[in-house]
């Protein structure tokens, strides 16, 4: 793909001068004129070695929900004003501040000025797109209703980076203590015990048991701290691996819900993307046994999956969508219930809408009281582990006179 300069008047007769990317020039020129412009020139331009060959990792090369938000109620508000689907796309194009997202829009005018749906489009995008968001787009532009499902879109993706930001803010604090208790533990147990330890050898007599203890796992973790580095690392490998594996991520989601401290949170985080993506797929107008398909792949969570995978196999026998949820403890009472009143007025989206809101505010509530109870917690262990390394090491201190031979 290269890129190319042009000069074109507008219906008003005013010069446009500006740039964009495309395969060839024809593709160029007919792109303009789809917009209402008048060509005057347009010219390849050479890119530059650097911008082509070098390229930093982890910078600008992913797309992240917040841009998918502003980009779908931009697309949604352009469409609903009338714009054509290739202006749209263009405008957006040039303005989208991520390079990654700018690309993928470009790339995605080429394909629907080339005879494809924007359904299609996307669908060549699956990083950036998942199956949610081109099931509900395909959905939107048979109904003739694409404004508004991507307007819905929006809605349920800034819903989802919300939800995100709530779990994140709930498990951010407790680790980032966790990991300064094992720094000062390593620290002074490295540089500052051994200190203490050289000068109780000279004093001899028997040092007290916690102060034997400290300077036993001083001792033992001075000498075998590389061979600790290096087996914490194969763990953690270790771990990412099985966690990687089908049955390893089944078997870790059982063991988070039923966590003593985070468990409810991950389950009731569980409730609430199901109850959207749902939602959004029913009301996108999307048939109910393909909604349970895509929400059993983006619901992110392998207990959940298999519920709702069994739900669609029970649904495609004839069964209700509520019934199969009585047999699988993911699933509250309260959302079976509500479900089924849901079915038996027709209204399973609006109950579904009822449910994610429900949760979203236990989760909420969840955090904020997580957040008030590990605060002070947190404090307490890492003030006790520090204070007591220190009280061991200075017992000896009290008891000196009687150390000194």
């Amino acid at each position: 793909m290269a890129t190319y300069a042009y000069k074109v008047r507008d219906k008003q007769g005013q010069l446009v001068e500006g740039t964009i990317e495309a395969d060839n020039e024809t593709l160029v020129a007919g792109r303009l004129r789809e917009m209402g412009f008048a060509l005057i020139a347009i010219d390849e331009q050479a890119e530059s070695a650097l911008k082509r060959d070098i390229k930093i990792p982890g910078f600008g090369d992913k797309v992240k929900l917040k841009d998918l938000s502003i980009f779908s109620r931009q697309f949604a508000t352009m469409i609903n004003s009338g714009l054509s689907l290739m202006r749209a796309l263009h405008i957006l194009g040039d303005q989208t501040e991520n390079p990654a997202l700018r690309n993928v829009i470009s790339q995605i005018g080429i394909d629907v000025e080339r005879g494809l749906s924007l359904s299609d489009a996307i669908a060549k995008h699956p990083k950036v797109f998942d199956r949610l968001y081109i099931a509900m787009v395909r959905a939107g532009e048979t109904g003739g209703v694409l404004d508004q499902v991507l307007m819905q879109l929006a809605d349920t993706i800034e819903k989802q980076v919300a939800l995100r930001a709530k779990i994140k803010s709930a498990m951010t604090y407790p680790v980032a203590v966790l990991v300064l208790v094992v720094c000062i533990l390593a620290g002074m147990l490295i540089f500052v015990v051994p200190m203490f330890e050289s000068m109780y050898s000279e004093l001899g007599g028997t040092l007290p048991l916690p102060t034997r203890i400290l300077l036993g796992a001083s001792g033992f973790v001075t000498s075998y701290v590389l061979f600790i580095a290096i087996g914490a690392g194969i763990g953690i490998f270790a771990f990412k691996k099985w966690k990687a594996t089908e049955a390893g991520l089944a078997q870790w989601d059982k063991i988070s819900l039923k966590a003593p401290v985070f468990g409810g949170l991950l389950h009731k985080t569980a409730i609430t993307r199901f109850a959207r993506t749902m939602e959004a797929l029913l009301r996108a107008g999307v048939p109910i046994l393909e909604s349970l398909e895509i929400t059993s792949e983006t619901v992110g969570n392998h207990v959940m999956e298999v519920a709702v995978v069994d739900i669609q196999n029970r649904v495609k026998q004839g069964e209700s969508l509520a019934a199969p949820m009585v047999d699988h403890e993911i699933f509250p009472p309260m959302v079976t219930q509500m479900l089924a009143v849901g079915e038996e007025t027709g209204a399973v989206d609006t109950m579904l809408d009822r449910v994610g809101a429900f949760y979203e505010a236990e989760v909420e509530a969840t955090v904020d009281a997580l957040t008030s109870l590990l605060e002070p917690l947190l404090i307490v262990v890492l003030g006790g582990t520090v204070g007591g390394m220190v009280v061991a090491l200075y017992m000896p201190m009290f008891n000196i006179v009687n150390l000194i031979e």
